[in-house]
């Protein structure tokens, strides 16, 4: 399928502003958002929650960071009591990773704050046309994330 560029670049700019809008509002709601768990938390709590527990490299690659951040982020979400740690039965010299109870909690408040604005924002669409959005948008995403994997493309000359 071939997009004209004035659909390419209406698209790539209603991206831009969707990101743009949800930076800012993430970061002036943020503390009720996340309480207390750190903003990165949330992307290594999901795979967690999502699969159990893991060892920290596997939640680097979830997460789309290198596994020193990773690392330290989990420790810090381990201080915080959202996860725990203990020796992988394969392998001793490893640790798995794993939701805690109050990590559960923090994911619970999260959604349920999402879940509010989204009914909120969405608040004169109807059924249909939400469902329609949502599997628009996860072809979109689904869509970025192989574009992402891709060489870069280079410029013509």
């Amino acid at each position: 399928m071939h997009l004209t560029q004035e659909t390419s670049e209406r698209l790539s700019a209603d991206l831009v502003r969707l990101v743009r809008t949800a930076k800012q509002l993430g970061h002036r709601v943020a503390a009720d958002l996340y309480g207390d768990l750190p903003s990165y938390g949330w992307a290594l709590l999901v795979p967690l929650e999502q699969h159990g527990p893991q060892r920290c490299s596997a939640l680097a690659s979830a997460a789309g960071i290198d596994v020193s951040v990773a690392s330290r982020q989990v420790a810090a979400l381990e201080r915080a009591g959202y996860v725990e740690r203990r020796p992988d039965p394969v392998d001793g010299r490893a640790a798995l990773i794993s939701l805690s109870t109050a990590g559960v909690g923090a994911l619970a408040h999260t959604r349920e704050v999402r879940s509010h604005w989204t009914l909120d924002a969405l608040g004169d669409w109807t059924e249909e046309e939400a469902r329609q959005f949502s599997a628009q948008l996860a072809k979109l995403a689904d869509g970025l994330d192989r574009a992402a994997r891709r060489p870069p493309a280079r410029p013509a000359d």
